[in-house]
């Protein structure tokens, strides 16, 4: 039986360093039917010519080299001319396991549904990764509802676009919005809400790469957040709205983004007062309640008995963790 042609999207933009490990992981895929779109979105560095060179070499790749127009605008010129009965994104700096696509699939035909997910592994891009030789298998084949709940809760997937295969027909009438950073926030619960159910896999087949000095270099908080924020709250209205009985996930989540958001405040300079305590300010309107759901993250619940002791005190535990972890939000 002749396999499903997927297509595999990987927008390019000032990676030349990291390409090369990206472009290797996917075209040594052990699913081989594949559409590779490389989209070169008006890179000034070496990575339009390496893209050509990448399809001279395998006939599965296309290029597109376009304008700058953002992340969300080279996807969706992936999006316009994708042939694959299935698509997923990768992003040019990370990289995925050699089952990546075999996984995903397995999962979304064996079960009939119109996606699936897989899990992802955050890494220092300068070290050698150690691949999952042995995990427990946990497949679950989730209700769009119970998928948002464990999404808002933490405990299964999130709203990237990547670690994720779709049946390319949702896109028809779905694109990423231009010009706004977060776009997968604004977009991923669209597409979840298109399916009846959604097949979850908790193996690590997605790399998401971290640099050394991403903290050190830590840019604090600027207008880009303010699409975080309106992007969230446009995601968390609407699943409040379409499933009432997730108020407590919905309030968890609506935490964590605000915890998020102070974070990027407090390293920013100069500081921006108003803007501190205006988010100190919803945060302690919901932390007590959220304190004590059943399912939210020890994490959350650490950062949320920090906050009681102040701005200070949280600031300089936020950092010791970001040292520690090399995680930013």
């Amino acid at each position: 039986m002749e396999e499903d042609l997927i297509t595999i999207v990987i927008p390019i933009y000032k990676v030349e360093k990291y390409l090369d490990k990206c472009v290797k992981s996917v075209i040594n895929q052990t699913y081989k039917n594949l559409e590779i779109i490389l989209v070169d979105d008006g890179s000034p560095d070496n990575c339009p010519k390496k893209c050509d060179e990448y399809e001279k070499n395998d006939t599965r790749i296309k290029v597109i080299h376009k304008k700058n127009g953002g992340l969300s605008d080279a996807r969706n010129a992936g999006i316009d001319i994708a042939k694959g009965k299935y698509i997923t994104f990768i992003d040019s700096d990370d990289y995925v396991s050699e089952d990546y696509v075999e996984y995903m699939y397995n999962l979304l035909k064996q079960n009939n549904t119109k996606m699936s997910t897989c899990e992802t592994q955050v890494v220092n891009i300068e070290k050698e990764t150690e691949m999952e030789t042995q995990f427990v298998e946990n497949i679950e084949i989730l209700t769009k509802r119970d998928l948002f709940y464990k999404i808002l809760f933490a405990q299964k997937s999130d709203v990237s676009a990547y670690s994720k295969l779709y049946e390319t027909e949702l896109f028809k009438d779905i694109r990423y919005p231009k010009g706004v950073v977060y776009e997968d926030t604004a977009t991923t619960y669209k597409l979840i809400e298109k399916c009846d159910k959604i097949a979850t896999g908790n193996k690590k087949c997605y790399f998401y790469c971290t640099r050394p000095d991403s903290i050190s270099k830590m840019k604090g908080f600027n207008k880009n957040e303010l699409d975080y924020i309106k992007n969230t709250d446009e995601m968390l209205a609407y699943i409040k709205e379409k499933y009432p009985d997730l108020k407590e996930a919905v309030n968890r989540f609506d935490l964590y983004a605000n915890f998020r958001i102070l974070r990027l405040l407090l390293f920013t300079n100069p500081r921006d007062k108003k803007r501190e305590k205006e988010t100190y300010k919803k945060i302690k309107e919901k932390r007590s309640d959220v304190l004590k759901y059943t399912d939210t993250p020890k994490r959350d619940k650490i950062a949320i008995l920090l906050s009681f002791f102040g701005l200070n005190i949280f600031k300089m535990s936020w950092y010791i963790y970001s040292k520690k972890t090399n995680r930013i939000n």
